[in-house]
């Protein structure tokens, strides 16, 4: 269906929500060019607001913010949109309301309550269908819904951890210039906002989530003015291994891809590998013994070694060209050199500008830090301005697109490149990686001004009949004897009061399947139902920031059965009433059985 759309974009400042990873980087970019600015990362929110141009109804939002999706740490084992999906999931319940119920007037004292929750017992496990538990979403997807979508922008060097970044052993803060404690990159780490309270991780990715979210709403409610003119657009494929650059009267290239030591360092964010530092400018024997080690590691240990061991084989010396092209950067992983089983990264890159009236959007296919950004901005206005005959203006406003149409790891400005930390360390193509963006963005705004076609340049290959996984199908599960899928193993464990109270966490166990059988796509793994009356009504499912579902096996016996554990975590408007835990799941006996489905409920309980 296609139907005709206004929009609006309006722009605003994000308090609190990020802070720079590698100040000391920062630091490189000329003084000068820093006094222009208020702060070494950016604040600024830009929000694009869809309106059904038939009916005046708002569809949509888009908004681009720099801060990282790491609130959650690496240690994360649950399925997560951090931060930016928490906002999104925040902001499209505001607009909609729907995830609020009718409160339960039948049973209103609490007596009641727990009296009533003790007369229902956990429902075992029974059969359903492949797409039963679509039917128990709380947001059904009718293609009605509104979208909040909360968009990267120049996000290389910028954290959502803005407490800062600590040593684990002393509490006090890391190395400027290195981000590690005595040398060792593993003690320093960043802190969230949710630090100081447990558990630190999903409340940070919460409290980072809400402050974009909030920032939104303001914007998306004073987004009045309809954006009018032209909607454009320019895309051109470039080989970026070998780019021209003219720069102050000389020619400089960009390089093959290559990874330095500071990638293997890790950031705060997230420690690499043990023995690097950020900032490392030397390849010693021992680091790169390291990263040989860690891939051994897999050789011996997983079952298909023979792939692990063609990508061994692949490591190579990188040329002695290719190390004059990546000075100052030390080459750890000749990344671009090495073609074993493909590839190991991309040559031919994606850029692009949309234009919907005086808002232009750059699609860029990697991770530009805060200076990088600015200066591809300033570059793209100052082209379109010059060159666009009076159609472009002060009024034109540039937001970058980070992570677009395909991934190329980070770029740095040519000064931050020098102090090789994580993000120049994982600039790939070289010291001139951003002037060949700078240059290659300016001519594809050229022609947007000048309305001029481009050359569409090289498509990149095409990999999939080449690509390998090294992660096995499940092959088969069976719940234990006198035991069905779906059944509870471990029931609610109701508390002394006989009531929970907001904040506090019921939790059930069921027998189950690995998940990967199904992913239930526009299903939901878990759902917290509320007894409305004699029905029971989905309140909350696994795409409410509430809601944990987890997979595991059991290990105290010797036939490894999957279980399920369900954790509702009862918000602060959680209503009171009588409540119970489902879950749903798909199995198969063996590896080429058709998948069966099953669900399965919990005990009921009661909150106060």
């Amino acid at each position: 269906m296609i139907i005709e759309l206004k929009a609006s974009a309006i722009v605003g400042e994000v308090e609190n929500a990020g802070i720079n990873r590698s100040p000391s980087a920062y630091l490189f970019n000329p003084a000068d060019e820093r006094a222009r600015y208020s702060g070494d990362v950016d604040t600024e929110m830009t929000l694009l607001k869809f309106v059904d141009g038939r009916t005046g109804k708002s569809v949509g939002a888009f908004s681009w913010f720099a801060t990282h999706g790491t609130s959650m740490s690496r240690d994360n084992k649950l399925i997560s949109g951090d931060n930016k999906g928490a906002a999104a999931r925040f902001f499209e319940d505001w607009f909609t309301s729907t995830t609020k119920l009718i409160p339960n007037t039948s049973v209103t004292l609490n007596g009641r309550l727990i009296q009533k929750a003790k007369t229902i017992n956990a429902t075992g496990g029974t059969s359903c269908g492949r797409t039963t538990s679509q039917r128990f979403k709380v947001r059904k997807n009718d293609n009605s819904r509104f979208v909040g979508a909360f968009c990267q922008s120049n996000v290389g060097d910028v954290t959502p951890n803005v407490l800062g970044a600590f040593c684990n052993d002393t509490g006090l803060p890391c190395d400027f210039n290195h981000s590690s404690c005595h040398g060792d990159n593993q003690l320093c780490l960043g802190r969230g906002p949710g630090y100081w309270r447990y558990p630190d991780e999903i409340l940070s990715t919460k409290i980072i989530g809400e402050r974009q979210f909030l920032k939104a709403v303001d914007l998306f409610k004073d987004a009045t003015e309809e954006l009018t003119g032209k909607v454009d657009y320019r895309h051109t494929y470039l080989n970026f291994t070998d780019i021209q650059v003219e720069l102050d009267g000389n020619v400089v290239k960009t390089c093959p891809a290559a990874l330095g030591p500071g990638f293997a360092a890790g950031t705060t964010d997230g420690p690499g590998f043990p023995g690097f530092q950020q900032g490392d400018m030397e390849v010693r024997g021992k680091l790169r013994a390291l990263v040989m080690e860690s891939l051994m590691r897999y050789v011996l240990c997983l079952q298909i070694s023979e792939k692990w061991r063609r990508i061994r084989d692949g490591l190579k010396k990188p040329s002695e060209y290719q190390e004059d092209c990546q000075l100052p950067k030390p080459i750890l992983i000749d990344t671009g050199e090495i073609f074993k089983p493909y590839a190991w990264a991309p040559a031919i890159l994606p850029i692009q500008i949309l234009r919907l009236g005086k808002l232009v959007i750059l699609s860029v296919p990697g991770e530009f830090t805060t200076m990088a950004g600015r200066r591809l901005r300033e570059a793209v206005k100052e082209t379109l301005v010059s060159n666009g005959n009076g159609e472009f203006d002060d009024d034109t406003h540039i937001v970058i697109a980070g992570l677009t149409n395909t991934y190329s790891q980070y770029v740095a400005t040519f000064e931050e490149y020098k102090q090789q930390r994580y993000e120049a360390s994982s600039t790939l193509y070289g010291p001139h990686t951003l002037s060949a963006y700078i240059q290659e963005f300016k001519k594809l705004a050229e022609a947007m001004a000048k309305g001029e076609n481009l050359i569409k340049g090289p498509p990149p290959p095409d990999l999939s009949s080449v690509l390998e996984s090294f992660l096995s199908d499940p092959t088969g599960d069976s719940p234990p004897p006198g035991k069905k899928f779906g059944d509870v193993k471990q029931d609610i464990t109701i508390p002394k009061s006989g009531s929970f109270q907001k904040g506090e966490r019921p939790s059930a166990t069921f027998w189950s399947a690995n998940p990967r059988y199904d992913l239930l796509t526009e299903g939901t793994f878990a759902v917290v139902e509320m007894l409305q009356g004699e029905r029971w009504v989905p309140a909350y499912d696994d795409d409410d920031f509430s809601l944990y579902f987890k997979w595991n096996v059991e290990t105290d016996t010797n036939n490894f059965y999957g279980l399920a554990t369900i954790e509702w975590e009862v918000p602060e408007d959680a209503d009171s009433g009588v409540y119970r835990l489902r879950h749903f799941g798909s199995s198969r006996k063996t590896e080429k059985s058709p998948t069966q489905y099953f669900t399965g409920a919990s005990s009921a309980f009661s909150v106060s």
